[in-house]
């Protein structure tokens, strides 16, 4: 039996692309940054996001660059970062899933990273240390996070954006604000990720009533430092009472559930903001779609202890988005 000549090339290009990850020539770093992978990875056969994380070799970045590739809605995964890219793009673009990944290494490759993206994440930046609120993060991270919603302006500017950096509270305005001197805002595609604050509520309540968490539901509005993180108590589902000193409690260990987790890594590491009330800016709740924020949820009944709360959160919130907002217009 005979081989048809086009099945012995289809068997030698086969080849080649085992070679190819067999011997990577140092994961061909084109211009000193792109990570030029043979195209050997799945196609992405179905349509799907095409997503960047932007600070993906850190320790937020990394493992939702797992989440990222694991999750069937995603095509294309854009890794970026300053440092370490390679390495983390080889890791990840082993798993067998079919998103296409591609690294991205050093600022002059961060167009290129964004260039056709539907969903940008950016989780880059410093992590807080024992000691710094998230104010102290402000003058470093608030100039890498104007740098990106640049880059984003010029090579994305209809993509939904999800600002992980902090202080969220400030830097989300900073994107707003880029963004709209580049006449590409849409407040429904930029998004302040907080959820963290509502899983830390399911999970710090669940413990006191004595609840498997994933049966707990508490919605948590207002901002993601401090006094701004407002857990709405009285709303908690399933349904129950706390006494003032539980609700005291429990409030004060959600609003500093971060500074818990710093504190306890010794310097190791760190662990949605949408327009609702006078705020340009506020969290809570939202119904996420293709286009973004297509819904947000109103707050509901608050009593009188979640109302003084209200009015600390927006007073605190009012001027973390000024410090944003002056940081772009100075």
């Amino acid at each position: 039996m005979q081989q048809h000549p086009s099945s012995e090339v289809n068997a030698n290009q086969r080849i080649a692309r085992i070679s190819a990850h067999l011997d990577p020539p140092n994961l061909q770093m084109e211009n000193a940054a792109t990570v030029n992978r043979l195209n050997c990875r799945a196609k992405g056969g179905t349509a799907g996001y095409k997503v960047a994380i932007l600070g993906a070799a850190g320790g937020i970045g990394q493992p939702l660059a797992m989440l990222m590739k694991m999750n069937p809605l995603v095509s294309v995964l854009h890794l970026y970062d300053v440092v370490n890219t390679p390495g983390v793009t080889s890791d990840i673009s082993h798993m067998d899933t079919g998103a296409v990944v591609r690294g991205f290494l050093g600022q002059q490759q961060l167009d290129e990273a964004l260039t056709g993206m539907e969903l940008v994440i950016i989780p880059a930046g410093v992590p807080r240390k024992p000691g710094m609120t998230r104010d102290d993060l402000f003058n470093i991270n608030a100039g890498i996070v104007k740098t990106i919603s640049e880059a984003i302006a010029r090579c994305c500017p209809y993509a939904i954006v999800n600002v992980i950096s902090n202080p969220v509270n400030s830097t989300v305005p900073i994107a707003a604000e880029v963004l709209k001197k580049a006449g590409t805002f849409d407040p429904k595609k930029l998004l302040g990720v907080t959820m963290l604050d509502v899983v830390r509520a399911n999970t710090f309540v669940a413990e006191v009533l004595g609840l498997d968490p994933r049966d707990v539901g508490v919605p948590v509005v207002g901002g993601h430092a401090g006094v701004t993180i407002l857990p709405l108590l009285s709303q908690v589902k399933p349904p129950c009472s706390f006494t003032p000193k539980e609700v005291d409690d429990l409030t004060y260990r959600i609003q500093n559930g971060g500074t818990e987790v710093v504190e306890a890594k010794a310097g190791a590491g760190s662990a949605t903001l949408s327009m609702v009330t006078e705020l340009p800016f506020f969290a809570s709740k939202v119904r996420l779609g293709r286009t973004g924020a297509e819904e947000i949820y109103p707050l509901g009944p608050l009593n009188e202890y979640e109302r003084a709360g209200l009015e600390k959160a927006k007073r605190e919130l009012a001027t973390s988005i000024q410090k944003g907002v002056s940081f772009v217009r100075k």
